[in-house]
């Protein structure tokens, strides 16, 4: 077994469930996460203040899969789905997992 996780913007969310379910990758668990990469957030005035916001929201991506050929087919259409060519696009890392 094959776990894949991708970390991607929040707005990414619908376009990748539904790149997903056209290759009926069906079992998904998803959350909302925060963090910070090469866009290193931005800064806001807050109270008359400046603040960097360098925690942003992300949306992780937690897949099982069985078999290499699968975490290809997951794995690209998480990346086209996600793809914007602006830093903040995500990462995504697999793990192989034992059966218990």
């Amino acid at each position: 077994m094959i776990k894949i996780e991708a970390i991607v913007r929040e707005e990414k969310l619908e376009d990748i469930k539904e790149a997903l379910a056209k290759i009926e990758v069906n079992g998904v668990t998803v959350s909302q996460v925060m963090g910070c990469g090469k866009q290193k957030g931005y800064q806001e005035l807050v109270r008359g203040m400046e603040v960097s916001i360098t925690m942003l929201p992300k949306i992780k991506f937690e897949i099982i899969v069985s078999s290499e050929e699968w975490e290809q087919k997951t794995i690209k259409a998480i990346q086209e789905a996600a793809f914007t060519g602006n830093p903040g696009d995500g990462r995504y890392s697999v793990m192989i997992c034992e059966a218990l």
